[in-house]
């Protein structure tokens, strides 16, 4: 059990390395070579450019200017100073929403931490109860827990009281949290540039026609139920082999452009390569001509494979992106049942071109349901068998467990330093470097889901990584024992034993919390300004595999913020904190420093860093409310376990009003602000269709709409037939292939009902 002298030492370790971060990113942030590191979201923009120096060489990778390094600390301000309606013009909507996350935690932490230190950490330091009992060991920090304070006493009160109060102030704070970002996002929609998903909509499961291929079963479909509203559609390919063929193409062509400049600056000599991989081994041969061939080879099965998929009928998807003439007519579209049967004609909202994951529309709908089984078995498993590794690691990293592994270095980890570091700091970063590989693991299944939108794919995993990081971070870190023998446990005993079996352990590992939280949450997050992988990989980068523009710009991309796995680590803190704040108030400073710390450095990171790799309008934040309500639940229930073990018959019966409040007051949320996040008011559709038509008269719509949707692999090609196609098209029925239904031996089961009002 980790003393007050322990979690100082792991302060002072964790503080240190924080500040180390700081001063190293504050230093190397203003060298001329590391620039594009620091700074590629302005590079990306085309705002910034390399810096220009004269005078010595060193100048050009050192900076030189002595007066900068007085100002090393000028970022934080700088990160502050940013309005936030600048900052979604800059980043986006999204960027913005998941900003204002780790300012909600201040707002709701901060006046907790107040209200806990005058009330609950008095009241349990004058209890005195572990003083009296000489047969328990604890430590200084649980004198200032609810473990202080004796069975049955009438001082439950206070906590029951301040249970209530914070449930309040949490709820209160997130309803205008909700309503904020519901207003943000519906004045986004509203002041947003026209772009091609504000008119599409994703429709799947076509059904099979006997008489017309996909495209103009589409074409008929929506003709005949969308006459006045229906402009054009895009078939979706099944094109991910040719995809393949088409990056690999590109691939290639760069190296060949880096040889080609190589010659070009010194033509005595050609350059030359190897054959093998990566041109590591194999014969040596022309650069120039062997590239040259491999391009043309390329190129042919390029062509064939194109050729393949755009006349095999088996490679065209029954899925179609559909436009329409007005934003009113795709909400309309994309919120209604088009058919009686509600499994065929399935229309969506389609996601923005950049965010649409392209190798999943060719994903038969069938398939998806069988897909999406199978991953949830699977996430269900490894919940459950990643408890095992764990739960092993948690008890190697203490003293007992190491001494029992390697008994041979008692004598060292006895010191009472030693000691110190190992008790404080070792937990807390043995589950941290146990968890680096989670995040990938998770995307994988959500891809393998079949999901059709780089947004979803990150809210999907998001939800994994939130059920992991529950089961196994916190409960598991709560309860000793394999997740088999916790599962056995649950399952043999009786419901309302379970927050009574958790909420026991709960005092007993808030100090290893602690600890997690400063590894974690102070200087992971100074880690996180620092970059040092992506300073490192940078530079190696540019040292061996850079050849062109395009490789430095490849090399300095920087990605975007991992919503799937930062958003429920954020989450972890919202239940340590609401469960901590009743049971143990010392943990929330450590809460606090977090979510302060954490805001200043993904503010300057999102201002200088990041590129939002899409923009869903802060589609994710129904999830993150639900997550927070969830947490807020646990700890209400936990709570009620723990006080029915310490006596509190009276004051106990009266939390359970809590949950049943907080879940009355999610429904309410759910009802009154969700809407505004999965649909799309026809009232605004049509006030900027109006605006449209008023401000641009002569808007060719299909132009601007005939090619957003194409696969990015046929682009070049589609664009050439594209003005083939008239400006405006006739709202009369389109001819069909379809012969009548009167001279056909039988119907086809498939058919729709649309299809049997459709004649030759």
């Amino acid at each position: 059990m980790a003393s007050v002298s322990d979690i100082g030492a792991s302060a002072l370790i964790n503080l240190l390395s924080a500040i180390a971060f700081l001063v190293a990113f504050a230093i190397l942030r203003l060298q001329p070579f590391n620039d594009r590191v620091y700074f590629p979201k302005w590079y990306l923009k085309g705002i910034r450019g390399s810096p220009t120096h004269s005078g010595a060489l060193v100048s050009k990778f050192v900076n030189l200017d002595a007066k900068t390094y007085l100002r090393f600390l000028n970022w934080m301000p700088a990160a502050l100073r940013m309005p936030e309606l600048e900052l979604i013009d800059h980043a986006g909507l999204d960027s913005a929403v998941y900003i204002r996350i780790y300012l909600l935690g201040l707002k709701i932490f901060v006046p907790l931490t107040i209200l806990s230190f005058a009330v609950l950490v008095p009241v349990n330091w004058t209890d005195g109860t572990l003083v009296k009992s000489k047969d328990l060991t604890f430590s200084d920090i649980d004198k200032l827990s609810i473990s202080n304070v004796g069975a049955g006493s009438q001082r439950f009160w206070a906590h029951l009281v301040m249970a209530y109060v914070f449930t309040f102030w949490t709820c209160y704070v997130l309803y205008h949290e909700y309503k904020r970002v519901a207003f943000m996002r519906l004045q986004f929609l509203a002041a947003e540039r026209r772009r091609p998903d504000q008119f599409s909509v994703l429709v799947r499961n076509v059904p099979p026609d006997s008489y017309e291929s996909v495209g103009e079963h589409v074409e008929h479909f929506f003709c005949v139920n969308h006459p006045d509203h229906y402009l054009t559609h895009q078939v979706v390919y099944n094109a991910n082999t040719l995809a393949k063929m088409v990056a690999q193409r590109k691939s290639l062509l760069n190296r060949l452009r880096y040889y080609q400049n190589k010659y070009e600056r010194d033509s005595s000599k050609k350059p030359t390569t190897k054959t093998g991989f990566c041109g590591l081994w194999g014969a040596t041969v022309d650069a120039i001509d062997y590239y040259t061939d491999e391009i043309d080879k390329l190129s042919k099965e390029e062509i064939s494979e194109r050729e393949r998929v755009m006349s095999d009928p088996k490679a065209i998807m029954p899925a179609a992106f559909v436009s329409f003439k007005s934003r009113w007519a795709a909400a309309v579209c994309a919120q209604t049942q088009q058919s009686s049967n509600p499994t065929i004609w399935l229309t969506e909202w389609a996601p923005e071109p950049r965010d649409v994951f392209w190798s999943n529309l060719a994903i038969p709908f069938v398939e998806l349901s069988i897909r999406r089984l199978i991953m949830a078995v699977a996430t269900f498993f490894l919940t459950f068998f990643f408890m095992i590794p764990i739960a092993f690691v948690q008890s190697l990293a203490n003293i007992e467990g190491i001494e029992k592994v390697l008994p041979f270095l008692k004598p060292l980890i006895e010191k009472k330093v030693v000691k110190s570091i190992i008790q404080g700091f070792l937990p807390g970063i043995a589950l941290k470097i146990f968890l680096i590989l989670l995040p990938t693991i998770l995307m994988t299944m959500s891809k393998i889901e079949g999901h059709t939108s780089l947004s979803t794919l990150d809210r999907r995993s998001a939800a994994k990584y939130h059920l992991f990081v529950l089961v196994n971070v916190f409960l598991g870190s709560i309860i000793t024992g394999t997740a088999f023998q916790q599962l056995d446990a649950f399952i043999h005993q009786s419901a309302n034993d379970i927050p009574k079996t958790v909420g026991v352990s709960i005092p007993m590992k808030a100090t290893f919390f602690i600890t997690y939280i400063m590894v974690d949450g102070w200087a992971g997050v100074a880690g996180e300004i620092l970059r040092l992988v992506p300073l490192v990989m940078f530079h190696l980068k540019n040292a061996f595999l850079v050849k062109t523009e395009q490789d430095r710009e490849e090399a300095m991309d920087a990605g975007s913020v991992d919503f799937a796995s930062n958003e429920p680590r954020i989450q972890l803190y919202f239940l340590l904190g609401l469960v901590y704040s009743v049971v143990t108030p010392i943990l929330l400073p450590f809460i606090v420093v977090f979510f302060g710390f954490a805001y200043l450095v993904f503010r300057h990171q999102i201002i200088n860093v990041y590129n939002q790799k899409y923009e869903s309008g802060a589609a994710f934040y129904p999830d993150v409310q639900r997550r927070l309500i969830t947490g807020l639940v646990i700890s209400q229930l936990l709570l009620m376990g723990l006080m029915s073990t310490k006596g509190a018959k009276q004051s106990t019966p009266l939390l359970i009003a809590l949950p049943v409040l907080t879940i009355w007051f999610h429904r309410f949320c759910k009802s009154r602000f969700e809407p505004a996040f999965v649909k799309f008011p026809l009232q605004d559709a049509m006030v900027k269709d109006t605006l449209e038509r008023a401000t641009e008269p002569n808007l060719n719509l299909r132009a601007y709409l005939q090619e957003a949707y194409i696969h990015p692999v046929f682009k070049d090609e589609i664009s050439e037939k594209a003005s083939a196609y008239d400006e405006e098209e006739s709202n009369v029925l389109v001819p069909t292939k379809r012969t009548s239904q009167r001279s056909t031996p039988g119907q086809s089961k498939y058919d729709s009902e649309a299809s049997d009002t459709g004649g030759a």
